[in-house]
């Protein structure tokens, strides 16, 4: 086990100054009591503009998200030759893009330093023949690309490295026989077999997909992209542990409606959690494939109450509440959970749990953090440094000793590297560490726009709260 060390960062953050005015985060000055509705889920919305650009009429989806990754998402689509239009009504209409029409010359694609662009619409572009080019922010020039590129190329898709091998930008060429077949190391993340899954039925036979490594993060997201196919037409049987055959076919029209996103759920439940409060997140699905729905059995192994009651008049969906320790004297009581195993996207906000814990908790099975946004467990250790907290980092695991073997954190001017997950993490820890400020917290646009005022309006509710939608 090694202390904590500098994470990655990126070029364009390391010469940009830093924010003229870091976010002042709230501190509780009680118990957090409120109810929040949440944004539509951004790995559902993106996986359903994925689909709905190789379907074969218009899709309207219902709820999408509005934010940098859906919108690097429309654009990439876009590029393709597929069209977005959001409508009065809110809804979003997408009209497929032509699959097996030459494209018209060398098609740029941004993907910036959204993951699921840039591991989902190579394989969408390899539908179209002809040259399309990968890239994004710096920072996406150094997320693992290899395993998705290495499958591309085994089924007919020409990759040439415009940068370091494995890595973006690439340039695309297609235009022969697609073939059927592809073997993908899927252990650094999910969306290498989700990107392939997704596309998979619009090629002329099909596709079988094997995983080749030991394990697969975030199982949750292939069971999401598979229940996506087949909740829309596609026939996926798995023959073997690890291995998907996609059958070709049409993929029909449909209209969908976009699950809020439990992942970002995570920080406002934490909220109750650390302060001894009630949050309450409503239409919260009662069966779903998003990872989030795992805040369920998290929150309580750090001593909160989680309950779920069903909306009446719909069975599928219901109110997740959660309601925090308190000893005693009424005071916020936060157990340590001794070792959380694999909570991936998850990792950053029960990272805050843990630094607010009175005893060890150990997240361990999360080593593929390391090529998100930035490396998420170089980036939480350092950062619990700068909060005073001594966390130990293994290559894949971090340590946290708890409050009363290494003191509580106190006020620090939190980085983000980019990462919307360590901006969310820093304002968790601030709710406990009155004069936190975060650096860049508009980094939180790439999943939720609207975060800052989301939070402000539980954490320290005003007169204007309900005008900005919350229900504080």
């Amino acid at each position: 086990m090694t202390a904590h060390r500098t994470p990655r960062t990126t070029p364009a953050a390391a010469s940009r100054p830093a924010p003229a005015d870091p976010w002042p985060a709230p501190a509780a000055a009680g118990p957090v009591r409120g109810t929040v509705r949440l944004p539509g889920s951004k790995s559902l919305t993106n996986r359903l503009l994925v689909l709905a650009a190789v379907a074969d009429g218009p899709c309207v989806l219902h709820g999408a998200l509005a934010s940098r990754d859906t919108a690097l998402m429309r654009g990439a689509l876009e590029a393709l030759g597929a069209r977005c239009e959001d409508r009065a009504d809110g809804a979003l209409m997408v009209t497929p893009l032509p699959v097996g029409e030459p494209l018209t010359g060398e098609v740029p694609v941004d993907c910036g330093l959204a993951g699921t662009v840039m591991r989902f619409v190579p394989a969408l572009a390899a539908l179209r023949p002809g040259v399309v080019v990968v890239d994004g922010d710096p920072g996406a020039r150094v997320r693992p690309m290899a395993p998705l590129l290495a499958g591309l190329e085994q089924t007919g898709t020409r990759v040439e490295h415009l940068g370091e091998p494995g890595f973006l930008p690439v340039r695309l060429t297609t235009g022969g026989a697609l073939g059927d077949t592809a073997a993908v190391d899927a252990s650094g993340s999910s969306q290498f077999l989700s990107g392939l899954l997704l596309t998979a039925a619009r090629r002329p036979d099909g596709l079988t997909v094997r995983h080749t490594g030991e394990r697969v993060p975030s199982p949750e997201h292939v069971a999401m992209t598979v229940a996506f196919l087949r909740g829309h037409g596609v026939r996926v049987d798995e023959p073997a542990p690890g291995v998907w055959r996609v059958h070709p076919g049409p993929v029909p029209a449909f209209e969908a409606h976009v699950e809020p996103d439990l992942s970002n759920a995570g920080p406002f439940l934490a909220a109750a959690a650390v302060t001894g409060g009630e949050v309450s997140v409503p239409d919260w699905p009662a069966s779903t494939t998003q990872i989030g729905d795992r805040w369920r059995r998290i929150l309580p192994a750090f001593g909160a109450e989680v309950t779920f009651s069903p909306d009446p008049g719909d069975p599928a969906r219901g109110t997740l509440t959660v309601t925090g320790g308190v000893d005693g004297g009424g005071r916020p009581r936060v157990a340590g959970a001794g070792e959380v195993a694999d909570t991936a996207e998850l990792a950053p906000t029960v990272a805050a749990l843990a630094l607010l814990a009175a005893g060890p908790t150990r997240l361990s099975g999360i080593g593929h953090l390391r090529g998100h946004e930035t490396d998420r467990l170089a980036a939480l250790a350092a950062e619990a440094a700068r909060f005073g907290v001594d966390v130990a980092e293994g290559p894949d695991a971090l340590d946290f000793p708890g409050t009363a073997a290494g003191g509580a954190p106190s006020a620090a001017q939190a980085h983000t590297y980019e990462d919307h997950r360590m901006a969310t993490f820093a304002a968790v820890v601030g709710l406990c560490a009155p004069g936190t400020t975060v650096r860049d917290v508009a980094t939180t646009a790439k999943t939720m726009p609207d975060f800052p005022a989301l939070w402000e309006g539980l954490v320290a509710p005003s007169a204007g709260a309900a005008d900005r939608g919350e229900d504080a």
